[in-house]
């Protein structure tokens, strides 16, 4: 296998990987903005529900690769 190879299957486990993956999770709260308006427009309460729990998930999921990343510290794989 070769370096550059190796380097690629540890972009997940890098600072740089951690990065990437909290702007997309937080780039899905962006969808969740919209359905929570369109659920308040239409009064639909189900759909206000599933937009909150979506947002839950959107925030336990940001909270767990924050803490992915002070884990890292300084054992970033791309940089070492």
């Amino acid at each position: 296998m070769t370096s550059a190879l190796q380097k690629a299957k540890g972009f997940k486990k890098s600072k740089t990987g951690t990065y990437l993956s909290m702007g997309t999770t937080a780039f899905g709260a962006v969808g969740v903005a919209k359905q929570v308006k369109k659920a308040r427009a239409d009064h639909d309460t189900l759909k206000l529900i599933d937009a909150v729990v979506s947002a839950a998930a959107i925030v336990t999921g940001l909270a767990i690769l924050y803490r992915e990343l002070k884990r890292l510290g300084d054992d970033d794989v791309l940089l070492g």
